[in-house]
């Protein structure tokens, strides 16, 4: 919740930064601390151009008294050593992993990502494959010997034999056997993102390269390339009949199907005969709506028909696929929807896919290396590698006692890492038994090169990017801000009832009730029972008592007190403002005893929370105002002209 808060005072323009730019002139000094012009312009222009109505625009004169209040807060929270709590400084540096994390890749090979993945999203392919597949953990021998199988058959498919005959005969994808390598029309996400990269950049009619993903090697032959048909929603209704069935079951299904769809050419409701006669049970239940879908997940004899379909409402008639025979009602369409409204949802789904986020990663360090003159050592890293191995205990590494690590393995921006750092990292790592040292040590070390690169690029981010800093700046000040204010303002206003109730005796009246009427609202169950309560009314017998008398057997009269205004109950608009007469209503024994009152105070408690937002700001404008005295601001008048309204 806190959390929450402060990040909505940032974005609300409440939080402005206090980095003061050394090179600035100074526009205003508050206790001695000069606050810079450069400083209040960019905090300006930022809040103003966040607002939605214009009119809640300020002008900087205007302005600057908000931020003037804002630096005193965050001045004072300072003095009193609000910043050096542990509290403080693991929330704010919780706040800075989060805001690191877009700074700790490339904006611009990230956009390039988005970008050919909108283009890969506007288009279709059509693909065979065949697969040399590999072990979960394989080791380099079996990795090679699964690459060369697979160049040798793509060999032999470039010298004539046929692709199809290939993949039936050498494909270890199961499915093979069936489809001879075909896996049909697919489209960006439905694919593991290496054998995706090569569907999508193999020319048509040629065979990739042998690609390797996590199941083995793939050879990728494109059989077309499509323009994507974006997406429809359907309404289905199925006729099935068993997987191995007879001609005379097929033509039982269709007949059925038939008869059905004469009803529908009649003008019979699609989504109560899909209720009532479909063996597609999941939609039979929502009147066989199924889920949007694009013509690339489903089979061809299913998506062909459904995108047939040209305009809402129109009903494919019956057709056969392997589970049965199916109709179909299109319900809406939607095209391949533009970038900018695609753009975040595949942001998203990269973040989510590891191997294409590894790819834009991967060229991310590359960048590092080059611009922090990364040099490695390979004779160091080679020779402690080749040690390590003899020091690995029961899956763990053991630093040796007369162990030195002053070798370095590499360099980065003149900084050098050394055995000792990488020794330190793998004793905190677990070695699996089943794999080898060698293999594993080599992956932890390419692992702690990365980290320790992007851990050197994380320290330079407030010298690189001075968003980053203002922003890290304005978080560090508005968790002080909302310290601050919890200890001086919402505390004390929730905390001292004393001093809320003196300032609602000195505001009494500025929150009032409109007309209502007060009173209660009585209905009995027959004509004797009415007679019976204005009895009791009229003899000033209290509720709670008459309804102890009059249900004494069995509940015959409900009494509820109140105070209504006018559209809260249409029993009392009907008798106090002339509303209409609720249905049902009887006038013998559904009435209402009570007055109309005008233009009330609420008391303390009917604007409780009106009267404590008010007492809170009355409390800050009284701290306000000490502050001011014990932090003297000095303003630079002539040079606050200067700036314009943003």
């Amino acid at each position: 919740m806190k959390k929450l808060t402060v990040t909505a005072l940032v974005w609300l323009g409440i939080l402005f930064s206090s980095a003061a730019q050394q090179k600035d002139k100074v526009l205003v000094t508050i206790g001695g601390q000069p606050v810079g012009l450069e400083e209040f312009i960019r905090i300006y222009r930022k809040n103003n151009e966040n607002l939605q109505n214009p009119e809640d625009k300020k002008s900087p004169q205007a302005y600057l008294d908000l931020f003037v209040n804002f630096k005193l807060k965050v001045r004072e929270a300072e003095q009193l050593g609000l910043d050096t709590t542990q509290a403080f400084r693991n929330e704010l540096a919780g706040y800075r992993r989060e805001l690191a994390a877009p700074y700790l890749t490339d904006i611009q090979l990230n956009e390039q990502l988005v970008q050919e993945t909108y283009r890969r999203m506007t288009r279709e392919v059509n693909a065979s494959h065949i697969l040399v597949a590999l072990p979960e953990n394989p080791s380099p021998a079996d990795t090679l010997a699964a690459y060369q199988r697979a160049a040798e058959i793509r060999r032999q498919v470039l010298s004539g034999v046929d692709f199809n005959q290939a993949a039936e005969k050498w494909s270890q994808d199961p499915s093979a056997k069936n489809n001879r390598g075909n896996l049909g029309w697919f489209t960006v996400f439905q694919m593991v993102y290496p054998f995706e990269e090569a569907a999508y950049t193999t020319p048509v009619g040629e065979v990739s390269l042998p690609v390797r993903s996590a199941f083995g090697y793939h050879l990728v032959k494109v059989n077309g390339v499509r323009e994507a048909r974006g997406e429809i929603k359907v309404a289905h209704l199925m006729k099935a009949f068993p997987q191995n069935a007879t001609p005379a079951q097929k033509a039982a299904a269709h007949r059925s199907a038939d008869s059905i769809y004469a009803l529908l050419q009649n003008g019979a409701n699609f989504a109560e005969l899909a209720r009532t006669l479909s063996d597609d049970q999941r939609s039979a239940a929502s009147g066989g709506e199924m889920p949007w879908f694009s013509a690339a997940v489903m089979i061809p004899q299913f998506a062909e028909p459904a995108f047939a379909l040209k305009q809402n409402g129109d009903i494919a008639p019956p057709f056969e696929t392997n589970f049965g025979f199916h109709l179909l009602k299109r319900l809406d369409y939607r095209p391949v929807p533009a970038f900018a409204e695609a753009k975040p949802l595949l942001e998203e789904k990269i973040r989510r896919d590891p191997e294409r986020s590894n790819h834009s990663r991967e060229r991310f360090i590359e960048k590092l290396k080059n611009e922090y003159d990364f040099r490695p050592n390979l004779a160091a890293t080679e020779t402690f590698l080749n040690q390590a191995q003899n020091h690995l205990r029961e899956r763990h590494f053991e630093i040796p006692a007369d162990f030195t690590g002053h070798e370095t393995l590499f360099t980065l921006a003149g900084q050098n890492f050394t055995t000792r750092q990488f020794a330190g990292f793998l004793q905190k790592e677990i070695f699996e038994a089943n794999l080898p040292a060698d293999q594993q040590l080599r992956e932890k070390l390419t692992r702690w090169e990365e980290q320790s690169i992007i851990g050197y690029e994380e320290q330079q981010l407030e010298r690189k990017h001075s968003d980053f800093k203002y922003l890290l700046q304005e978080y560090h000040d508005g968790l002080l801000l909302f310290a601050i204010s919890e200890q001086k303002i919402w505390q004390p206003a929730a905390a001292d009832s004393a001093g809320l109730l003196q300032f609602y005796q000195k505001n009494k009246g500025k929150y009032r009730w409109d007309e209502r009427f007060k009173g209660l609202v009585v209905k009995c169950a027959d004509p004797e029972t009415r007679n019976q309560v204005d009895q009791y009314f009229e003899a000033g017998i209290p509720v709670n008592e008459i309804l102890d008398m009059v249900n004494q057997s069995q509940p015959r009269v409900e009494i509820t007190p109140g105070a209504w205004e006018k559209g809260e109950d249409p029993v009392v608009d009907y008798y106090v403002w002339n509303g209409p007469k609720p249905e049902g209503l009887d006038e013998v024994l559904h009435f209402i005893r009570g007055d109309l009152a005008k233009n009330e105070p609420k008391t303390l408690e009917e604007a409780r929370g009106f009267y404590i937002a008010d007492y809170q700001k009355h409390l800050e404008d009284t701290w306000v105002e000490r502050l001011r005295k014990k932090f003297p601001v000095k303003v630079n008048h002539k040079l606050l002209k200067t700036i314009g309204n943003g």
